[in-house]
C-alpha cells in the first residue's frame, strides 16, 4: 500500500459526535499499531495541536493556518505520496483520488434547516466535488449511505460503511457527583443528550415531561438543549425538565448508569451514537424509529414514531409500568452494543482502504 496518513484537524475541534467518532477510531488504530495490526502511518495535524494524544501514530505538525484554509491548503502538500484517511466529514480538494473521507450522514441535503447557510452551501459544494474526484466515499451505516448515494448521485455500493463504538465508555471512571449537583436520584430521571438543531426533535419532549413530572420523575437533558422546550408548555413540564448543560464524559457515564432511561427523539442520525454509549452503560433506549438508529439498536429499544408525540408517552408509561420490562431492555441493550467496537471500526476502516490505497 501507499503510506498512510490521517488528518488530524479534528484535534483542534470541539466535541462532537464526529470529533468523537475521529479519536475513537484513531485511537484504536493506534493500539492496533502498537499490536502490528495496522500500518504504520503519520498523523498530520495543525501546528496549534501542541501534543499528540496518540502513542504510536508518527505526528507530524504542519503549516500556519487552521480550519478549512489548513485543511484545503497545507494539508495536502504534506499529504502527497501518502493515502490520506479523512474521518470528520471533510477532506482536501487539492489531493484528488489518493484519499478516503467519512460523510457522516446528508443533513446538509436532508435537513438543511439544522444548519447555517454559509455550511450547507459549502458542505454540499465539497461533497460533491469529492464525489466527482474519485475520492473514496465512506459513512458509518446504511441508512447514511442510500441518502448521500441519492444526494450525490452515486452508486450506494461505491460507498464502503463501517460501524462506529460504544465501549470507550467503559474507559471512563463515572463521576457521580453530577447527581447531587443537579438534585438527581438514581433510576427517577429520564436522560436526553442532545442539542437544539432542528433535527434533534427536542420539541416533543414537552409531552413526556409533563408525564414524568406527573409521576414524580425528572427529564434531565445534558448538551446545549433550550429550557424553553420545556416553559412553552408550562405545568409539569416546566416543573420536570432540568437542564445540565454540557458534561464531562465521566459525567455522562453516571447519567446513563443511573437513569430510567435514555429518551432519543431525534428523526435523523447517521447513526446515532448516545443510543448506543446508553446501551453500553446497561441504560434502556426509548427512541424515535427514525434515520439509522433502528439499524443501530434493533430490538433493544422501545419505540414511538417521532411525528406523533402521544406515542413517546405511550412508551414511557409502558416503561414505567411493565414489570421486568427494563431489566430485560438493559440485558438486550448490553448484547446489541457488544457487537460494536472501536477496534472492529478501525479494521473494517483498514479493510476498505486496502484496495484504494495499493
Amino acid at each position: 500500500m501507499m503510506p498512510i496518513a490521517i488528518n488530524g484537524r479534528f484535534l483542534t475541534q470541539g466535541m462532537t459526535g464526529v470529533q468523537r467518532f475521529a479519536r475513537e477510531i484513531t485511537a484504536a488504530a493506534d493500539r492496533l499499531m502498537g499490536h502490528d495490526a495496522w500500518p504504520e502511518a503519520r498523523l498530520l495535524m495543525p501546528s496549534s495541536v501542541a501534543q499528540s494524544p496518540f502513542a504510536y501514530l508518527k505526528a507530524e505538525a504542519i503549516g500556519q493556518k487552521s480550519g478549512q484554509l489548513w485543511e484545503q491548503w497545507e494539508l495536502p502538500k504534506a499529504a502527497k505520496g501518502s493515502f490520506l484517511i479523512n474521518l470528520g466529514n471533510t477532506a482536501p480538494l487539492m489531493l484528488g483520488r489518493a484519499q478516503a473521507v467519512v460523510i457522516h450522514d446528508a443533513g446538509v441535503f436532508d435537513t438543511p434547516e439544522s444548519y447555517s447557510f454559509a455550511f450547507c452551501t459549502w458542505y454540499r459544494f465539497l461533497h460533491k466535488m469529492l464525489a466527482r474526484s474519485g475520492v473514496q466515499l465512506l459513512t458509518v451505516s446504511e441508512f447514511s449511505r442510500g441518502r448521500i448515494a441519492v444526494a450525490l448521485g452515486v452508486a450506494p455500493d461505491a460507498i464502503g460503511v463501517l460501524p462506529e463504538g460504544g465501549d470507550h465508555m467503559l474507559r471512563i471512571s463515572a463521576d457521580s457527583g453530577i447527581l447531587a449537583r443537579h438534585d438527581l436520584v438514581a433510576g427517577r430521571y429520564a436522560l436526553v443528550v442532545g442539542n437544539p438543531a432542528a433535527h434533534k426533535n427536542l420539541a416533543a419532549l414537552t409531552s413526556a415531561a409533563a408525564l414524568l413530572g406527573q409521576r414524580g420523575l425528572t427529564l434531565a437533558v445534558a448538551g446545549a438543549a433550550d429550557p424553553a422546550v420545556f416553559r412553552a408548555g408550562g405545568g409539569p413540564a416546566a416543573d420536570a425538565g432540568r437542564i445540565l448543560g454540557r458534561v464531562s464524559d465521566a459525567e455522562l457515564r453516571a447519567l446513563y448508569e443511573n437513569a430510567l432511561c435514555l429518551i432519543f427523539p431525534s428523526r435523523y442520525e447517521g447513526f446515532g451514537l448516545p443510543p448506543l454509549e446508553a446501551m453500553t452503560c446497561g441504560c434502556p433506549l426509548v427512541a424515535a424509529h427514525a434515520g439509522a438508529v433502528p439499524e443501530v439498536c434493533g430490538e433493544a429499544a422501545l419505540w414511538f414514531d417521532p411525528l406523533r408525540p402521544e406515542t413517546l408517552m405511550e412508551a414511557l408509561e409502558r416503561l414505567l409500568d411493565e414489570e421486568g420490562l427494563a431489566a430485560g431492555m438493559r440485558d438486550a441493550g448490553l448484547k446489541r452494543a457488544a457487537l460494536y467496537t472501536w477496534e472492529k471500526a478501525a479494521l473494517a476502516l483498514l479493510a476498505l482502504i486496502r484496495k484504494k490505497a495499493a
